[in-house]
């Protein structure tokens, strides 16, 4: 099977490096960097490095970034994607948990859980608030219970992917593409990992954007479940 590591990356050129570490010696997989028009050196750090970069000339936002990685992958024929934070967090040791139950025909998705067994990094206080919230709201809605809906560590089947290649949420895109896949029947799981500290850079989501997104996610999560049951 063709399998894609999709890697969205905005001024990460000092995350790469662990990156690179990690998939040193994974060869079943092609990788690919997704530059969201970075200030700092990703772009070049990528290629030094090795990866397959895509530069996109202007700021699109992790949504943006990840559907261009989408695209690439239905584009070029790959049958997984797997989506992976350009921080080092995510560890690819995982990436065979990741991708068994959609090898098995079991999920079309499948999230990396950082709380199925709550070990390693449990990411910072304002962030758990905002995973457990969207944990009880998918769950309230869809009544299917998502441990991790904002892990960026996910993989994915070719349905997925031309679907994802075609529509893709912009903002904190995670919890809004699980509510309309589980409303559009697909299959999700989770799988435990074990996540790490960001190795480098910054992230894109600061205290008051990760209010501004909650709100803003929790209506478009509201308005799109709203159309499974006819009220929109």
């Amino acid at each position: 099977m063709k399998i894609l590591v999709i890697v969205p990356a905005f001024n990460e050129e000092e995350g790469l490096v662990k990156v690179a570490e990690q998939f040193h010696g994974i060869n079943d997989v092609d990788v690919l960097i997704i530059n969201d028009c970075s200030k700092d050196a990703t772009s070049e750090v990528g290629r030094k490095l090795g990866f397959n970069v895509i530069d996109l000339p202007c700021n699109l936002g992790i949504g943006g970034a990840v559907q261009t990685g989408y695209k690439y992958a239905y584009d070029n024929g790959y049958d997984i994607a797997i989506q992976v934070d350009g921080d080092g967090q995510h560890n690819p040791a995982y990436i065979k948990d990741l991708i068994k139950p959609i090898k098995e025909g079991r999920a079309d998705l499948v999230i990396g859980s950082r709380y199925l067994k709550k070990e390693g990094f449990q990411s910072t206080f304002l962030r758990r608030v905002g995973i457990n919230y969207f944990s009880n709201l998918i769950y309230l809605l869809q009544k299917k219970r998502i441990t991790d809906p904002t892990s960026g560590f996910r993989a994915c089947n070719r349905r997925v992917i031309e679907l994802f290649s075609a529509r893709y949420p912009n903002d904190y895109p995670e919890p809004e593409s699980i509510v309309y896949l589980l409303r559009n029947n697909y299959k999700t799981e989770e799988v435990p990992v074990v996540m790490n500290e960001r190795f480098g850079g910054e992230s894109s989501i600061n205290s008051f954007k990760s209010i501004y997104y909650m709100i803003k996610v929790t209506l478009a999560i509201v308005i799109d479940n709203m159309r499974k049951i006819g009220l929109t």
